[in-house]
């Protein structure tokens, strides 16, 4: 499946979803500055690749700021959110797939 529509999930934030299987899914998510990620948990495991920009991830109690080229891991159940410090582009994959984003 490649979907290519946008739907605004937020002020500032767009999200793309890219292909899905029952098991996996690749979603895209675009980021004006300032836009937010609001802080959230699933039962999904959740990894992030920065594909452009600059945002302040926090999973768990940890935060860093991550750029282009960097990843995190946020396992299941486990609080996480971003904040876009300068614009850009995230790629979510989730495992499970993410039944409510279809």
């Amino acid at each position: 499946m490649n979907n290519e529509t946008w739907l605004t999930v937020g002020e500032g934030v767009q999200r793309q979803v890219l292909t899905y299987g029952p098991d996996l899914m690749l979603v895209k998510v675009r980021f004006a500055t300032g836009g937010v990620g609001v802080r959230h948990q699933h039962v999904h495991a959740q990894i992030t690749y920065v594909e452009s920009g600059v945002f302040r991830c926090t999973v768990g109690e940890e935060a860093v700021v991550l750029r282009a080229g960097e990843t995190f891991y946020a396992a299941p159940l486990v609080w996480h959110g971003v904040e876009c410090l300068e614009a850009g582009v995230l790629l979510d994959s989730f495992s499970p797939m993410r039944e409510d984003f279809v």
